[in-house]
């Protein structure tokens, strides 16, 4: 009989393209990926991986074995989470994966009322970009990711991923307090033209956004400083260096130097859960759900 964990990880080398990848997405080193590999391999009978280049892939055999693994996998974790609802109990670990500032200013609600209702339940939360979550959901190295995005650029939800709607979080620009501007009750977007401004590093979600809502609003995309963290973005606008655009969702009260304007009209962005469709069941999924939604329609 195949042993389970060797196909779980030949599943993680197909999905993550490397050894590298199995070991992170595993949370073990590449010498035990590479181990398991070989025990499998000798279980088979055949090869599943050679050389290509700097790197490896997979064999035909190798394909086939992973392709299987994948839906083994899926109806393992059917069947625990049919276990779990017969049994009706939360409990267990129950991974969370949320963008910054949802981590900051939706979830820690949703992880003290889960805390307080299940003491049986372990929740934990993690910080990751919503491509980073989306992967490790998949690979189901987290059970519950919170991720966002645009109406004019949703996200692709893959096949046997499930998601809802959480809430909907309204976008303010932040100017130096000194600017002409900075007093009014709203501005648009293109009375902002030849603004310096503050956003995100090219490889975070939201840098695309940005440079698109700047192109979209006929204003020149000058992003002369990135930073990945709110704090460090309006810092640099307190010191008169550029505007920022700022979700409200986690976000404090405007520093010395700086004032919210909101824009018309009101950009949005979208968050939502995701969680894998074999585990909708589950009773600490739906109870980690129920409770995000109760988070997003508190005041």
């Amino acid at each position: 009989m195949l042993n389970l964990e060797r196909l779980r990880t030949l599943h993680a080398v197909s999905t993550t393209g490397s050894v590298r990848g199995a070991a992170e997405a595993l949370h073990v080193t590449t010498s035990a990926v590479s181990q398991q590999l070989s025990r499998l391999e000798r279980e088979v009978g055949q090869r599943l991986l050679e050389r290509q280049g700097r790197g490896i892939r997979l064999t035909d055999v190798g394909d086939l074995l992973a392709e299987h693994a994948g839906r083994l996998l899926h109806q393992v974790e059917l069947v625990e989470t049919d276990l779990a609802d017969h049994r009706g109990a939360v409990a267990g670990t129950l991974v969370v994966a949320a963008f910054a500032t949802a981590a900051r200013g939706l979830l820690p609600p949703v992880l003290r009322t889960l805390r307080q209702r299940y003491p049986d339940l372990s929740a934990r939360l993690v910080e990751l970009e919503p491509h980073e979550s989306i992967a490790q959901l998949r690979h189901g190295d987290i059970d519950i990711a919170v991720v966002q995005d645009w109406p004019e650029e949703p996200l692709a939800v893959p096949d046997g991923i499930s998601s809802v709607p959480v809430l909907e979080d309204v976008l303010d620009v932040a100017l130096p307090a000194r600017h002409p501007l900075a007093d009014r009750a709203a501005v648009a977007l293109d009375e902002l033209r030849g603004e310096d401004w503050v956003g995100w590093p090219s490889d975070e979600i939201c840098h695309g956004w940005l440079e698109n809502t700047l192109r979209s609003g006929g204003v020149e995309r000058r992003v002369l400083h990135t930073a990945s963290e709110h704090s460090t973005q309006l810092a640099l606008v307190a010191a008169g260096l550029g505007a920022a655009i700022i979700p409200r969702l986690g976000r404090g009260p405007a520093p010395d130097g700086v004032r919210f304007v909101p824009l018309l009209p009101a950009p949005r962005r979208r968050v939502s859960a995701w969680w894998r469709g074999s585990s909708t069941n589950r009773p600490a999924c739906r109870a980690a759900l129920r409770a995000l939604q109760e988070a997003a329609t508190r005041p």
